[in-house]
C-alpha cells in the first residue's frame, strides 16, 4: 500500500516504538552481566539466546517474568537467580535515543503522541520509573504485555488504531523494524522505519512541525 508524502496537516496521531526510537537499547549489556554472573564468557550466551516461542508469550503478558527466567535458565545452561536474570534484563535500557526528547516535546505541541511497544511487564516495571519524564509527552501507552497483542500481527495495529480514535492513514508510526514497519503499512497507517532520530526530525518537517 503506497501513502502520499507527508505534509502539513497530513497526520491527526504520532505514535512510537520504544526500543531504538524513544529508548536506546543495547542487548549486549544483558549478556555481559549474565556471563559475569554465570562465569563463563559472553558469546556462550549469544550462542545459545534465541527469541523463541516463550519470548512472544512473555511480551504479550502470557508467561511471568519468573517462568521466563527459567525458559532462560534453561536454555542458557546458566544457573542464575531470578535477581540476576532481572538484572541483566532491565541492564539493556541505555538512556534516550539522542536527540529524541526535544522533537517529542516539540511535537507534543502539535499533534497527541502515542507509544506501541512490543515488551514484558519486568521491562515495563523498570522503564516506566527510569524514564518517567520523557515518557510523560505520550497521552497514552500501548504495550503488549498489557494488550496481549504484539507487532507486526495485524489484530495488533488494529486494537491501537480503534483505541486512538482516528483513522489508521491519519495515524504517523515510527518503528526501528522493518517487519513492523510493514506490518502497520499493511493495516493503512503511514510508517517511518527509523534508524537514528534524525528520520523522525525528518518526517516532523514534512508536517510542518
Amino acid at each position: 500500500m503506497t501513502h502520499p508524502p507527508l505534509s502539513p496537516g497530513s497526520a491527526d496521531a504520532l505514535l512510537f516504538d520504544l526500543g531504538r526510537v524513544v529508548l536506546d537499547i543495547d542487548f549486549g549489556k544483558a549478556i555481559s552481566c549474565w556471563a559475569g554472573h554465570a562465569g563463563c564468557e559472553p558469546e556462550d550466551i549469544v550462542k545459545r539466546f534465541v527469541r523463541a516461542e516463550a519470548y512472544r508469550r512473555h511480551e504479550v503478558g502470557k508467561i511471568s517474568d519468573a517462568a521466563y527466567f527459567e525458559t532462560l535458565r534453561a536454555a542458557l545452561g546458566i544457573k542464575l537467580s531470578d535477581a540476576e536474570f532481572l538484572e541483566g534484563w532491565n541492564a539493556i535500557f541505555a538512556g534516550e535515543m539522542p536527540g529524541i526528547a526535544p522533537l517529542l516535546a516539540r511535537a507534543a505541541k502539535h499533534l497527541p503522541l502515542y507509544v506501541f511497544s512490543n515488551t514484558n511487564n519486568a521491562h515495563v516495571e523498570y522503564f516506566s520509573v527510569k524514564y518517567a519524564g520523557l515518557l510523560g509527552h505520550f497521552r497514552k501507552i500501548f504495550l503488549s504485555s498489557t494488550i496481549g497483542l504484539r507487532k507486526p500481527d495485524a489484530a495488533a495495529y488494529d486494537h491501537v488504531v480503534n483505541a486512538i480514535g482516528v483513522p489508521a492513514s491519519r495515524i504517523l508510526f515510527f518503528d526501528d523494524l522493518a517487519e513492523n514497519v510493514e506490518g502497520a503499512r499493511a493495516r493503512g497507517l503511514t510508517a517511518v522505519q527509523v534508524t537514528s532520530s534524525d528520520d523522525v526530525a525528518r518526517a516532523l518537517a514534512a508536517l510542518g512541525i
